[in-house]
């Protein structure tokens, strides 16, 4: 009998429209909560809040005016370490490699790129596919870790577009500003830098991309402080095709600016080239290279080619996902050519409508250079490309 009551009131309980309507609400408010928890990790993770956060650090403190006395002594006799060179037969005045409290020739350049960094991550189309709503919620959990892998250069090589193709990969979890932590930020510490990269779970990879990583003389050295086996991803590019590049950037913010030619020589009429103008500085790859082989091995730097990333941009992105030890997720299913930009943009992506390519400040024009300034660039890069290919055992065809 005790039991028969229990049922009969169990029955009469949900027999009750009021109560049963009360039920459904209580539950469905149970999953509203539980939604805006994880959509609170997820959005914590986003690439406006990096920039907001970053552009706040940079109002509260001179770019670049950082110095070395806090650091450990670690970090200090790692810097103290030579730096052999192996000279190279060439009408080339060694410039020192730029240092992080250097400034470039053209007064706001780092400005510049700083502007072009946010215009690609806010502009009107140039936002990257969203997560699927399991990765949302995935990610709501999980903690932030330190980058495991990195792209450190090269500017103007292809950094950003190989860094939103692999974003579709649902094991890589990336930082969509640069957070210049190496190079600019680095007095700021670790667990700042920590704060800026997004949730992940077991098994997924950390990544942030600053190209001027791979200039900056420090960098080598304080990346290996932080961990010895992070994986180091340089996109280069034709040196010269990637200075000419450079110089239509700069133009693109400053139409006042000097010639191209004019920058490239310190005397036209003995063709001597400026290799102080950041421009030319940056590609010369050999010598920032050997800077890095002295804190890492080859085997934990690829070379990705800022060429074939256009032309066969699945076949380059399965050599970074086999170098990160992901399986190949990322195929020529998820490209297609944009005639008009002439480089590939990203089809449709998992959790998005639309297709995804590189907003407006990619594939600019570039001005007319005189084919005997192009010619003697390439002339004097060609014996630095020669020692390039050497070092990486790869020819990447730009001669």
């Amino acid at each position: 009998m005790e039991y028969s009551l229990i049922f009969h009131n169990l029955y009469a309980f949900w027999s009750s429209p009021v109560k049963k309507k009360l039920i459904l609400l209580s539950i469905m408010f149970l999953i509203w909560v539980y939604m805006l928890y994880s959509c609170v990790g997820y959005c914590s993770t986003m690439p406006s809040l990096v920039v907001e956060s970053y552009r706040g650090k940079e109002t509260g403190s001179a770019v670049g005016k950082r110095t070395e006395s806090s650091r450990t002594d670690l970090v200090s006799r790692l810097l103290a370490k030579p730096q052999p060179w192996e000279d190279i037969e060439s009408d080339y005045e060694e410039p020192s490699i730029r240092t992080a409290a250097s400034r470039d020739l053209l007064n706001n350049e780092l400005d510049s790129d700083r502007a072009e960094d946010w215009d690609e991550m806010h502009g009107e189309h140039q936002r990257a596919p969203e997560p699927s709503a399991m990765s949302s919620f995935s990610n709501g959990s999980g903690s932030k870790k330190l980058p495991q892998a990195i792209i450190i250069g090269v500017k103007k090589g292809g950094t950003r577009a190989l860094l939103e193709f692999l974003r579709v990969h649902p094991d890589i979890r990336a930082v969509g500003a640069e957070p210049h932590f190496f190079d600019r930020n680095y007095d700021n510490g670790l667990q700042w830098y920590r704060e800026l990269m997004p949730k992940t779970l077991e098994g997924q990879i950390t990544m942030e991309k600053t190209p001027s990583y791979f200039v900056t003389r420090e960098a080598p050295a304080r990346i290996s402080a932080m961990s010895r086996n992070t994986k180091l991803i340089v996109v280069v590019r034709d040196p010269v095709t990637r200075a000419i590049s450079d110089y239509t950037q700069t133009l693109s913010k400053k139409p006042d600016i000097p010639s191209f030619e004019s920058l490239t020589f310190k005397n036209r009429t003995t063709g001597l080239i400026d290799t102080s103008w950041s421009a030319i500085q940056i590609g010369i790859y050999a010598k920032h290279l050997d800077n890095w082989l002295q804190y890492f091995p080859m085997e934990q730097i690829l070379f990705v080619s800022g060429e074939r990333l256009i032309s066969d941009p699945a076949g380059e992105l399965g050599r970074v996902q086999d170098f990160l030890g992901l399986k190949r997720i990322i195929t020529d299913k998820h490209f297609y050519f944009n005639q008009t930009k002439g480089f590939p943009c990203l089809k449709k992506a998992e959790g998005s409508s639309k297709p995804h390519c590189l907003g407006k400040t990619k594939g600019r024009t570039h001005p007319n250079i005189d084919p005997e300034v192009v010619q003697r660039l390439r002339d004097f890069y060609r014996p630095f490309n020669m020692k390039f290919y050497q070092m990486t055992g790869h020819n990447f065809g730009w001669d």
